[in-house]
């Protein structure tokens, strides 16, 4: 029985660890009703790296994405001048909750893409994912630099 609970409390220690070391700069993970997913990001977080985005780049990888930075919650408005790529553009708040979607931005477009909240996150990723992975209400991003109380299982 005790080399059991040895085994198992070593189990325990091997899953925790790769669930720490998966939490890290560099990657964000997605958990909700639907489940969860992990992305490789490149992170924007200042005023020029924002401005410039993803624009004339001819691609992304599928498990890639961009995050967008903010220093505070606020209405954010995205658009898709000089951007090469079909885009899912997901809107969260502060504490990393999902405030809204728009999927299929449209290459080029310079139509105004609104968050209908506040929001301080904004992962773009390759069109057709948010509804490949049914991605939707419940959403939480988790990410190494939000200090949040909702994690998802792999930033416990």
């Amino acid at each position: 029985m005790t080399r059991n609970i040895a085994i198992l409390a070593a189990v325990i220690c091997l899953i925790g660890s790769f669930g720490v070391a998966d939490c890290k700069e560099g990657h964000v993970h997605l958990f909700g009703p639907w489940g969860s997913a992990k992305f490789h990001v490149e992170v924007m977080d200042d005023e020029r790296e924002r401005a410039r985005g993803l624009m004339h780049r001819p691609q992304l990888d599928k498990f890639s994405a961009m995050l967008f930075v903010y220093e505070r919650e606020r209405s954010l408005s995205f658009w898709m001048k000089n951007t090469l790529i079909a885009l899912d553009i997901l809107f969260f708040d502060s504490a990393g909750r999902l405030v809204n979607i728009h999927e299929n931005a449209i290459p080029g477009d310079e139509t105004p893409l609104r968050s209908t909240g506040p929001a301080q996150y904004v992962l773009e990723i390759n069109a057709g994912l948010t509804a490949a992975l049914n991605i939707g209400p419940g959403t939480v991003l988790s990410d190494a630099r939000l200090a949040v109380d909702e994690k998802t299982p792999s930033c416990l």
